[in-house]
């Protein structure tokens, strides 16, 4: 995942997390919801002083927003799937059933 994707994602889980809506958080940071919208979707990368609006009406301390411990790529999060299903081997099906249920 791209710095640009990474940090895109943050920021859309920030604004979730405080129940903000992408128009707001666009009028808040004095863009358009358009340019925001490419930004939480890793399209478009903003200037430091555009950031630095994002980060101003989200609240947060700059570092917070580059926190990415959390986020994990695909191959990693099917990694622990696989490790927690081997020690689950009885849970497999259900498991099955529920992926089946999102997909469809």
């Amino acid at each position: 995942m791209t710095l640009k994707n990474q940090v895109g994602k943050r920021i859309k889980e920030l604004r979730i997390k405080q129940k903000i809506s992408q128009e707001k958080l666009a009028e808040m940071a004095e863009i358009s919801q358009n340019m925001l919208s490419g930004i939480e979707t890793g399209n478009n990368f903003c200037s430091a002083e555009t950031l630095e609006k994002i980060i101003i009406a989200l609240d947060v301390e700059p570092n917070e927003l580059f926190d990415f411990r959390h986020q994990k790529g695909n191959e990693e999060l099917l990694k622990e799937i696989n490790k927690i299903l081997s020690k689950n081997p009885e849970k497999i099906e259900d498991i099955y059933k529920i992926v089946r249920a999102v997909v469809n």
